[in-house]
């Protein structure tokens, strides 16, 4: 993860089901639902302003990192975290189908 993101904290913004990181004034986030311990990230945004710095991938890192600290599973139906998990199977454990 780039440097200046590591200590950016991940919010999430339970009213919009969304996870944000907050960068620049500028908001990325994975919009999610929940459903018995498994979430469902849905779709991966960042804005334009951010793009080629890595937001993307360290909002999506801190997600996954949330995800296990909570004890929760996910569902990747977003294309962009599906491609993540992919290139970092160490999170495979934490998918359900």
């Amino acid at each position: 993860m780039n440097d200046e993101l590591v200590n950016i904290a991940l919010n999430n913004n339970r009213a919009l089901e969304r996870f944000e990181l907050e960068v620049d004034g500028y908001i990325a986030f994975i919009t999610y639902e929940e459903q018995g311990g498994v979430l469902k990230l849905l779709h991966t945004e960042s804005p334009q302003e951010l793009a080629g710095r890595g937001v993307g991938s360290a909002l999506v890192e801190k997600t996954l990192n949330y995800i296990k600290e909570h004890n929760l599973k996910l569902q990747p139906l977003c294309p962009f975290v599906h491609a993540y998990i992919k290139r970092n199977p160490e999170w495979q454990t934490y998918v359900v189908s």
